[in-house]
């Protein structure tokens, strides 16, 4: 994940959590619309708390765009799929 040439939006999210599992379809939606451009990853924080630690992870869900092994943008909470595209284009530069 962190070797990718292209920017990788994380999802950091939790089975147990509503909002985390409302947001799978939008993720879906958008790793399809962006694919070449962005990779989309979700890393599930009860199976790697390690690393959800790692990332500075306090609420699901949780989304950080990294890059080059950089944190470059992160937003915490559920938004709608326009929302998480103005997040996108912003980073992009779209």
């Amino acid at each position: 994940m962190l070797a990718s040439p292209l920017p990788v939006l994380v999802d950091f999210w939790a089975v147990w959590c509503p909002p985390c599992r409302m947001m799978a379809p939008i993720l879906e939606k958008l790793a399809a619309d962006y694919a070449g451009r962005l990779t989309v990853v979700s890393l599930n924080c009860d199976e790697e708390p390690e690393t959800a630690r790692a990332y500075g992870i306090l609420a699901m869900p949780t989304f950080q765009v990294l890059h080059g092994g950089e944190q470059v943008a992160s937003v915490v909470g559920a938004r709608s799929g326009a929302a998480m595209r103005k997040f996108i284009d912003d980073i992009l530069g779209d």
